[in-house]
């Protein structure tokens, strides 16, 4: 039980800095990110099913980058 601490620490660690970045992005790079993590999770949960959540969260993070990349450059036009 004890070896954990220090994962979960290190993991609000790296989330915090992770949500702090976000702060001076465009609605752009926020749409992409956004997209990519959605994509992650959902991707993940499919993946596990599976048997193999990695690849199916890389997977989703791809297409749910991408995504919601072209969704906000379209909808600026």
């Amino acid at each position: 039980m004890t070896t954990r601490k220090p994962l979960r620490l290190g993991a609000v660690l790296v989330l915090g800095l992770g949500l702090a970045g976000c702060a001076g992005m465009t609605e752009n790079q926020r749409a992409t990110a956004t997209g990519a993590g959605i994509g992650a999770l959902g991707g993940a949960a499919l993946g596990s099913l599976s048997g193999n959540a990695g690849w199916g969260a890389l997977i989703g993070a791809g297409v749910g980058g991408v995504s919601g990349y072209a969704i906000s450059n379209s909808r600026q036009r």
